[in-house]
């Protein structure tokens, strides 16, 4: 048998039975799961400088261990000077044992080095699925502070199979996600 993610492994011996105890879960089927981490980076910026968009690539390249896809404009914006077509941001989706290892690296390593750091506020989409704004690329330890040009930040998508907030917020704070204020039971 190979290697296996510690948050993998975690997931599997000690996430599962507590959240199918916690809810009542009759088969471990019904426990929620992690299905993917999509990690975006909006840049508008990109449009002036064809520079950004390559180094954007590389940061993300270095952060996430997959190439990232180029998003690109939909429609033309004169005031702008956005073109239909145009590349507009980048963004990568993390499966299985890369979105194990993204995540303990963020929360064992980036969210720590966040200045004045409180927590994450707890607002999820209603569906269980959580999307934290990070304001700057260099909480990541990837990324060489020399290097960095201009300071840019990404917005994560947790995507889980959860039916609910609650549910959702069961296991992702249970994956160690430093909530601000626990919820409310």
């Amino acid at each position: 048998m190979g290697y296996t993610p510690t948050f993998k492994r975690k997931y599997q011996e000690e996430i599962v039975p507590a959240l199918q105890k916690e809810f009542n879960y009759k088969s471990v089927m019904q426990v929620p799961v992690l299905e993917k981490i999509i990690i975006n980076q909006g840049l508008g910026s990109a449009i002036a400088d064809k520079k950004i968009m390559e180094v954007a690539i590389e940061e993300l390249t270095a952060i996430s261990g997959q190439k990232p896809v180029s998003t690109i404009s939909k429609k033309d914006i004169a005031n702008f000077k956005l073109r239909k077509k145009m590349p507009i941001g980048v963004r990568v989706t993390l499966r299985s044992d890369r979105m194990y290892e993204f995540l303990d690296r963020l929360v064992s390593i980036a969210l720590p080095r966040i200045r004045d750091f409180k927590g994450i506020a707890d607002k999820f989409d209603g569906s269980g699925n959580y999307t934290l704004g990070v304001t700057e690329q260099i909480i990541f330890p990837e990324i060489v502070m020399d290097k960095v040009t201009k300071m840019n930040g990404y917005n994560i998508t947790f995507v889980t199979t959860a039916k609910n907030d609650e549910e959702g917020y069961a296991l992702l704070k249970s994956f160690g996600l430093p909530f601000k204020n626990a919820k409310k039971n």
